[in-house]
């Protein structure tokens, strides 16, 4: 095939501008900043970049801009604004990279082909070739353009046009590219166009070798043509969703192309192809053999074999996603188990899923899932760029760089200025009438299959003018990135995971380990010592003392820690710290930031002039505590042990001390002489222990243990040579006779004596631990022996030492002597003599104190020291009950130990407790059990005094047959009284009801004690209380003239008048009572007036209860009694108040006046529920007072009792008319919805679904229901002939559709709950015309109101509308009595001015 003249021109034209001499263009031109006129085509074209390793990547646009690599996208700014000078934007910036750069840096380089892009824009100008549309990569990079040409560039360093492929005569006839791929070997490219033609073509020469045209339906423009790993087999997706397979023949020269369906979009459009292309490194691995093909659909992915026959795999459905989502493919060989095998990455939407492909020794394909990877943005384009690192792009063009095992996001760049070519135009079909679903149309919007295109680790990228490349970034160049960004920390965390082998998407380390980590190491030396000079340089020259300390506390603790990781330990303290000290901020912050270094044990030996400093500097800024711990954990080597335990004894450095003296000179007892220096004179002298003093002493204690224990202080181990001599010289350090600067005042064995008075017990606790280790040393027996014996010496006869400590003493030697294998040998006698000590009758000091240390003596083994006769004896004698009880318990004495408990003050309040235990457990003989009742009952006065509630818990669960008994033993009344009510207020309460059948006698006796001790409480007791015997309960509260209680049991009785007789003679006197006070306290002075009130008022809070207590009796039973009885209660009572108040009228006190009219009034009020109110005031006028015409008096009464009458008069018409007014509005509101019109919803029938006028010269009749549904009558009657005739006026027609069960297609529904769209007013009606001569066929609307189920439902809706109680029911609580007969209603709790507040009639919202 000949050239086209307009390929010539620009082969040519570009030939030229090749042959053009670099040495013509001015190096300097490219520091220009940008302007306006663009460079010319030929500066771009011939333009080299000699700096760049890739030799055709011409460009890295992330180093044109250091300052856009903190964000790690690609993106422009102006160096200007980078670079600004405020100090606060560069702190956020540098905020920022720690957070998110500092993990992995920047791994993908984006670099612009300047060469190709220079000249898809020159051919577009020049030529018209047209937009670009579509590119593919292999050996060289072909570009397919919207004119129907295919621009093939190579990959050397000019990006030279090697060939331009078509002429705009094809691609008028074709339309655009919209597919291209390059076959394995670089030598055939495929053209698939908008139009649907696919075009072959020779990439060695340029001829076209097959024109492709019928190889899928017409119509139809071509989505993707794809090369197999046979050069003979390709595949295709046209825009109909349709996959076609192409082979390729060539016979006799005749080269011909035969089409087969894969898979038809009729089926589910197919929108998205990706056979397996094998890298020349596995073409042997067995899979290849099956020529495998993934397809995306709409709905599904596809895995299909080509070979040997056609053959599907796999099929798999999407998960719910956004129908706009494009779905993804793309293959990559990953290793896996030690197998390399092909792994399919899937993606529609958010989610990228993963499928392992296997072949198994069957010859089968197995796929397996992996783990998704789920994203938070919409998926574009796939891509692998190598076999753990994916490319992915979203639809907001941000490019994300993930790694597959860890599904981290490396990267995230921004490509929105790339201007990404999309493919919508294809995927519409435009070209050819757009012809294709909305479905694939919407996937379109925003597919970009055609415009990146993956090859060797490389990714290419096409833009509307210019076309860029990706790949990853070697390990120098990620850390080179952050090093010119001065981002050191970052750099060295990520060398130090190129060094552990963590890090991800690493290229350029191979090898093995050693080697690896050697590199690494070395490079991380440089940027450490750059890293220095940095810190120095930059540091700031002015400011405040905290500014220079927090600019090197953020660089030298990380410069201590990588040194230290690569243990260069050399460098961190020659070549760093000679450089550092320069600064002596620097130098102190790297001084402090060594201290936590070496207390994790990172740092173990420092130089001797970096030690030198380390102590100056600790010493001069008061870090005495700091010190230390870093002393202690140092090689003792590497210190001037002269100076340095100079300065921890000067600064009380203990710990340093003894390590020091420990580790360099091997000496344990030095470090124990200094510190019995200090404090053995002031415990001697008995001086209060300062805090510092009581430190030291627990540190001697704790040393002296390590070191018998084989163990190092502070930390570690004594080496095992010295292990048993230090041992034997801490035992005679400690049994020495006398310290080395002894004076004659000095006590014998003055080590031992200092320990003991510190703290004996823990001293002893050292050497008990020491004892248990020793069992087979024979030289430590005999030390353990001898300081036995000193100890006995020493505390033995000592007044210096408490019972206590000398008790802690024999404790520790009775565990001793108590041991198997015990060797040590205490005389008996000296066991006798501490218990002489501490059993001291004389001595009643420290009493608890003596017994508590006998007593644990005795508990761990010292009982076998000792005589047990004579210790019951001393022990009775000091009051030692806690030991007395330990020796009854071993002798089984269980009733003794009783009387311990009693005669012992502290603990007699226990004894209920172990009495209840002992008879409780199963582990005592039953004769101990009774020894222990017998003891109990005859100490039972003795424990009702002490506790009766306890006693009578005792007794109910172990004494019920002895109640009876102990009551007849039991003398003192009110110990009774107490033992009783608390025994039968348990049996009330419990529900052992069974345990203790007490008898009727037993709450009479009660009773009884009651009525003496606490009469307030009678009443209570009878109301609770149903055991006792009515007539006895009656004589014993006359007995004791208890009348409030006697009124009770007689009404309980059924005598009404002798109950009410005596509670109106209690109120008569407390009436006299208050009469007599009042005339007593008439001729007394101020203060007797005063008492006298007092007195009055509180006589009258009595007469007020005794007369509500009486009204309350009258109310209870006036409701038994006839209008007679009612009067012989009522007048009695009035009667009485009535006199009293005629007793005080004279007086001249008018509280007491007032409150017993108050009191009358309220008597009047009450009477007048039971009582006619003409018998009340005949009754008031037989009064021979008021009969004599002093009305006056009574004025009151009676206009009190008219008030009473006028208030429920008008209380009755008021609820008379609320109830009128009430049952007229639901009446109102029933009636009008009864009434109310219905609205169909539509005008046909919901069973017959035809028009309601079926006939236009008949009528029907038709029912609709208050739901809106319609039916002719005869269908519902046809559809359910159980519900009756049609002809019933009252038929409870219900509404098919809503009652039915399913929809309608069911009976109906017989539930009443259920039938929620019943109507309220069915209305049946004739569907007649009122059309002119139709007036004989006019039927009138028959309206039949009915209340059936459903409406009585509507009616309990309607009555829920009210929201509230009824007035009814409010006036019902409000009321207090039934009773027919009465004719006034007063509450006697309300006042006078008691008004009735009537509320508004509750509104109906329509």
């Amino acid at each position: 095939m000949s050239q086209s003249p307009d390929s010539r021109s620009l082969l040519s034209a570009s030939s030229q501008l090749n042959l053009m001499e670099v040495e013509s263009i001015d190096d300097k031109e490219f520091d220009i900043p940008q302007v306006d006129t663009p460079p010319t085509l030929e500066s771009i074209l011939s333009q080299m970049e000699e700096e760049e390793e890739d030799p055709f990547v011409l460009e890295d646009t992330c180093l044109l801009n250091t300052d856009n690599m903190d964000a790690q996208s690609y993106d422009t700014s102006s160096l200007a604004s980078s670079d600004s000078g405020d100090p606060a934007h560069l702190k956020r910036k540098r905020r920022t990279l720690d957070q998110n750069a500092a993990v992995h840096g920047s791994v993908l380089r984006l670099s612009l082909l300047k060469g190709i892009s220079a000249q898809i824009v020159a051919a577009a100008d020049k030529v018209d070739a047209g937009l670009p549309t579509a590119i593919a990569m292999s050996g060289v990079i072909a570009v397919g353009t919207s004119h129907g040409l295919a621009l093939v560039f190579g990959k050397d360093t000019n990006q030279a046009l090697r060939l331009c492929l078509g002429s705009k005569t094809t691609g008028a006839e074709f339309g655009a590219v919209s597919a291209l791929s390059i076959n394995q070997d670089c030598s055939r490219v495929l053209c698939g166009f908008a139009k649907g033609q696919i075009t072959m073509w020779d990439l060695a020469n340029g001829k076209l070798l097959r024109t492709i045209t019928d190889a899928h339906p017409p119509g139809t423009a071509i989505l993707h043509v794809k090369f197999t790993d046979d050069p003979t087999l390709a595949v295709c997706n046209d825009s109909g969703g349709s996959v076609f397979e192409l082979t390729f023949r060539r016979v006799m020269g005749i080269r011909s192309c035969d089409s087969r369906c894969l898979f038809s979009g009729s089926k589910g459009e197919v929108c998205c192809i990706e056979p397996l292309r094998t890298p020349p490194d596995f073409r042997d691995h067995p899979i290849t053999c099956y020529s495998l093909l993934a397809m995306a659909s709409l709905t599904k992915i596809l895995i299909i074999g080509l070979k040997p026959s056609l053959n599907v795999w796999m099929t798999l459905p999407y998960t719910k996603s956004d129908p706009s989502s494009v779905p993804q493919l793309a293959w990559q060989f990953v290793p896996v188990q030690k197998t390399v095998n092909p792994m399919l990455a899937f993606c529609k939407g958010d989610s990228v899923h993963f499928l392992l492909v296997k072949k198994e020794e069957t010859d089968t394909i197995h796929v397996i899932k992996q783990r998704q990877l789920q994203l938070s943005c919409d998926i574009i384009s796939l891509n692998w760029i190598n076999s753990c690192s994916l490319v992915l792009l979203d639809s907001h063009e941000k490019l994300h760089v993930v790694d597959r095992p860890t599904q981290d996001i490396l990267e995230t760049l921004d490509l929105e200025q790339v201007q990404l070519v999309y493919n919508s135009r294809h995927f519409k079909s435009l070209a050819t009438g757009g012809n294709v679903s909305q479905a694939l149309a919407l996937v379109g919007e925003k597919a970009c299959y055609q415009s990146l295109s993956s090859y060797a680790g490389q990714i290419v990228c096409l833009g509307t003018k210019s076309a860029h490349i990706m790949s990853l970034r070697n390990w120098k160049e990620r850390l080179d990135c952050l090093l010119k960004q001065e981002h050191f920390t970052e750099a060295l965390s990520l060398a130090w995971s190129f060094h552990e082998g963590t890090a991800k998407a690493v290229v350029g380390l191979h090898g093995d380990s050693q080697k690896r980590k050697a590199v690494i190491s070395d490079k991380m030396v440089e940027i450490l010592l750059h890293f220095t000079e940095y810190a120095v340089k930059k540091c700031p020259e002015q400011g405040k003392l905290q500014v220079l300390e927090q600019h090197f506390q953020e660089v030298v603790p990380v410069l201590v820690d990588y040194c230290l990781l690569l243990q260069k330990a050399d460098l961190l303290f020659n070549q760093l710290y000679s450089r550092l000290v320069e600064n002596m901020v620097a130098k102190g912050v790297f001084l402090e930031s060594l201290e936590s270094y070496i207390v994790a044990n990172r740092l173990g030996h420092i130089t001797t002039p970096v030690m030198k400093d380390l102590l100056a500097h600790y010493h001069d800024n008061g870090m005495m505590d700091s010190l230390e711990r870093c002393i202690v954990h140092l090689d003792v080597t590497s210190l001037d042990i002269q100076q340095v335990v100079q300065v921890c004894w000067n600064n009380q450095l203990y710990d340093a001390v003894i390590y020091i003296f420990n580790r360099g000179m091997n000496d344990y007892i030095t470090p124990m002489e200094k510190l019995f220096s200090v404090i053995g004179p002031r415990v001697r002298e008995g001086r209060s222990l300062t805090g510092d003093d009581v430190v030291m002493g627990n540190k001697l204690l704790v040393y002296i243990s390590c070191c018998l224990a084989g163990r190092a202080y502070p930390i570690g181990d004594i080496p095992e040579d010295l292990v048993v001599q230090v041992k034997y010289q801490v035992f005679e350090f400690l049994i020495r006779l006398h310290s080395g600067d002894s004076s004659q005042k000095e006590e014998v064995f003055p080590f031992i004596h200092t320990l003991l008075h510190f703290d004996t017990r823990e001293f002893l606790n050292v050497l008990a631990m020491t004892f248990d280790d020793v069992q087979n040393d024979k030289q430590a027996l005999e030390y353990q022996q001898r300081i036995v014996d000193i100890l006995l010496q020493v505390m033995v006869d000592n007044p210096d030492f408490t019972p206590s400590q000398v008790g802690g003493l024999f404790t520790f030697l009775a565990r001793q002597l108590a041991k198997p294998n015990n060797t040590l040998f205490v005389n008996r006698n000296l066991f006798d003599q501490v218990l002489e000590f501490l059993c001291c009758p004389d001595d009643d000091s420290r009493h608890t104190e003596r017994q508590q240390v006998l007593l644990e003596l005795l508990q761990v083994g010292g009982v076998v020291q000792f005589n047990e006769e004579r210790l019951f004896t001393l022990a009775e004698k000091a009051k030692f009950y806690q030991i007395c009880e330990f020796l009854y318990e071993k002798k089984h004495l269980y009733d003794r130990i009783v009387d311990c408990y009693l005669q012992d003050p502290l603990r007699k309040a226990e004894i209920f407790s172990y009495i209840h235990n002992l008879m409780s457990m199963p582990g005592y003989s039953s004769e101990e059990k009774l020894k222990v009742k017998e003891k109990v009952l005859q100490h039972m006065q003795e424990l009702v005094s002490l506790d009766p509630g306890k006693l009578a818990d005792l007794v109910v669960w172990h004494f019920t047959e002895e109640v009876q008994t102990i009551i007849s033993e039991l003398q003192d009344d009110s110990l009774l009284f107490q033992f009783l009510r608390c025994l039968l207020k348990f049996q009330e309460g419990c529900q052992a009801t069974s345990r203790l059948p007490l008898e009727s006698e037993f709450y009479e006796l009660l009773l009884d004690l009651m009525c003496r001790f606490e009469p307030q409480e009678l009443l209570k007791f009878l109301h609770t209380s149903q055991h006792y015997r009515l007539e006895e309960a009656i004589q014993i509260t006359e007995k004791y003239h208890c009348n409030e209680a006697k009124a009770y049991l007689l009404e309980k009785k059924g005598d009404i008048p002798g109950a009410f007789a005596g509670l109106l003679q209690t109120l008569k006197e407390r009436l006299d009572v208050l009469a007599a006070e009042m005339s007593g306290g008439i001729g007394g002075g101020v203060d007797g007036r005063d008492e006298e009130e007092a007195n009055g008022e509180f006589t009258l809070t009595t007469v007020k209860s005794s007369l509500n207590q009486m009204i309350l009796f009258c109310h209870r039973n006036c409701q038994n009694l006839d209008q007679e009885q009612r009067k012989d209660l009522w007048f009695p009572l009035l009667d009485t108040m009535m006199a009293s108040q005629k007793e005080v009228m004279g007086l001249s006190d008018k509280h007491i006046s007032d409150g017993l009219k108050e009191m009358t009034l309220k008597v009047l009020n009450c009477m007048s529920s039971f009582i006619s109110l003409p018998a009340i005031i005949q009754q008031i006028l037989q009064d021979p007072v008021y009969g004599r015409g002093k009305l006056a008096e009574i004025q009151g009464l009676i206009l009190g009792m008219l008030d009473t009458f006028t208030y429920e008069q008008t209380l009755l018409e008021t609820t008379t008319n609320l109830l009128n007014h009430d049952l007229h509005w639901s009446l109102a509101h029933l009636r009008s919805a009864v009434t109310k019109g219905l609205h169909p919803r539509q005008d046909c029938c919901n069973i017959c679904l035809q028009h309601y006028k079926r006939k236009q010269d008949a009528s029907e009749e038709i029912i609709v229901f208050s739901c809106g549904h319609l039916y002719h009558l005869q269908c519902l009657q046809q559809k359910d002939s159980g519900w009756g005739a049609a002809s019933e006026p009252q038929q409870p027609w219900r509404c098919y559709k809503c009652s039915s069960s399913h929809g309608g297609r069911g009976g109906a529904c017989s539930e009443p709950n259920r039938s929620r769209s019943a109507s309220l007013a069915q209305t049946r009606f004739s569907s007649g015309h009122h059309e002119k001569g139709t007036e004989t066929h006019r039927k009138k609307v028959v309206a039949v109101a009915t209340l059936d189920v459903q409406q009585e439902l509507s009616w309990d809706h309607l009555r829920g509308l009210y929201r509230g109680p009824s007035r009814l029911s409010i006036l019902s609580e409000v009321s207090h009595g039934h009773s027919s007969e009465k004719a006034g209603f007063l509450l006697p709790a309300q006042p006078e001015s008691f008004h009735l507040k009537l509320a508004p009639p509750p509104l109906f919202e329509e």
